[in-house]
């Protein structure tokens, strides 16, 4: 098998296991690790992520995105002299459970879901008792103590949507003590406490370069990422046919 020079272009919530399964392949790899919190905003997500595309010189194999759609972050972005490879999912959370049919198994049966991994854990501070707190400090110091109050108010409020936080497992840094801290921030908002093992699969697969076309799509020099609205998430669209794009959608399910 031909050993792959890959350039991964990826949000930094998926380092741990992009770095951890590019370490146990054989092809080689350059990293591009993007700011968490982008897919808040799809607009600067696209130009940021366009943006490392179109620095990376045509000398790769391949450029791997580390993206889900991402509220339709990545609709839009163009292949240059180099294809793109994307996995077919609305956020990373497919890449962690294994794929879009387990994902969406299990947000059918908890539609109340925030999931929580250790790039989530760790690039920003998740919903709990230490969020509260910080976010609370913040509001104090810029608006006072009584329109602070109000404002938690209205963050308590929105998370009325979410019965459960769901650790995804997979085994890589230290586990325990994300699963510790999830359990912890699920008791303190009264939500039900689930864990999960992950599944690796896309992950190895996504490095190893084993593209099929049921779970990644392939985007070629001179196509760009349309959003299909349907089972498959994502397509490939010549650039003549179509102008591109991005458009700012909704956040996905527990993001």
């Amino acid at each position: 098998m031909k050993i792959l020079n890959l350039k991964i272009v990826a949000c930094n919530v998926m380092w741990r296991e992009l770095s951890y399964y590019a370490s146990r392949s054989l092809n080689k790899f350059e990293f591009t690790y993007l700011p968490w919190g982008l897919h808040t905003s799809p607009k600067q997500l696209h130009a940021e992520v366009q943006k490392a595309v179109d620095a990376t010189p045509d000398t790769f194999d391949a450029i791997l995105l580390g993206y889900g759609l991402c509220s339709k972050g990545v609709e839009g972005i163009t292949a240059g002299k180099t294809r793109l490879v994307i996995t077919r999912g609305h956020d990373c959370i497919t890449c962690f459970l294994g794929s879009r049919a387990r994902y969406q198994e299990y947000f059918d049966a908890h539609p109340g879901t925030y999931w929580y991994t250790s790039g989530w854990i760790e690039n920003h501070v998740s919903p709990g008792k230490e969020r509260y707190e910080t976010v609370f400090e913040e509001y104090k110091k810029k608006f006072g103590e009584d329109d602070a109050e109000y404002l938690m108010e209205m963050e308590q409020g929105w998370y009325k949507q979410y019965s459960t936080a769901a650790y995804v497992d997979l085994g890589v840094g230290n586990a325990d003590a994300y699963k510790n801290y999830t359990r912890e921030c699920a008791e303190w908002l009264g939500w039900q406490y689930d864990e999960i093992k992950g599944d690796s699969s896309l992950f190895k697969r996504f490095v190893g370069g084993d593209w099929d076309s049921d779970d990644f799509l392939i985007v070629e020099p001179g196509h760009h990422i349309e959003a299909t609205n349907g089972h498959d998430i994502v397509r490939s669209v010549p650039n003549h046919n179509a102008e591109q794009s991005p458009v700012a959608g909704a956040e996905t399910p527990g993001r």
